[in-house]
């Protein structure tokens, strides 16, 4: 987090985060669809991205992808982190989410969701956290809790991984074994 401060009830709302759900497109990816004639879709995803969601993990906190598109390789890119609650062509993200802290028994509040359009506004709104990108449209960025300085596909999901384990004081221990 580069210059901005957080504040206390912002790490407040950070310190009791056990699951993570994010949105795909426009979140994990800079938002580009790839389509080839044969109706095969493409995405292109971030390695240091991709690491933080592994270090989040790791740290304890459950993670989960909820998107409206159905892709096989968000099915590949979900199994290749490890990230086993995997929904997609959920139209109704509200319901998915409701639905999985039922499950899991996790309030609410105890929840970040990551999105960066207006079909994420029902989860983020529910969620004890949302966490959007600079390239949201306006009335997402004023329901979100927290917006990274870096840009979906490029460290934006990376940001918001470690924001929270440094929050939760678990940053240092995972990035320890690099330093030594």
């Amino acid at each position: 987090m580069a210059t901005e401060v957080i504040n206390t009830a912002l790490i407040a709302r950070a310190q009791k985060i056990r699951l993570v759900a994010f949105d795909v497109d426009g979140v994990m990816t800079d938002g580009t669809l790839f389509l080839a004639d044969d109706g095969q879709e493409y995405k292109g995803f971030n390695s240091l991205d991709g690491h933080g969601l592994k270090m989040l993990k790791a740290s304890g906190v459950e993670l989960a992808i909820i998107t409206g598109r159905s892709s096989r390789v968000v099915e590949h890119r979900a199994r290749n982190l490890g990230i086993e609650i995997v929904h997609q062509g959920a139209h109704d993200k509200l319901v998915v989410y409701e639905a999985l802290c039922r499950k899991l028994n996790i309030d609410c509040e105890a929840t970040a969701y990551m999105g960066d359009d207006v079909v994420d506004l029902p989860v983020m709104r529910r969620a004890g956290l949302a966490i959007t990108v600079p390239a949201a449209p306006e009335l997402v960025k004023a329901h979100s809790h927290y917006t990274t300085t870096r840009e979906a596909g490029r460290g934006a999901v990376r940001e918001a991984c470690e924001f929270l384990m440094r929050a939760q004081g678990t940053l240092d221990a995972a990035l320890a074994p690099y330093l030594k």
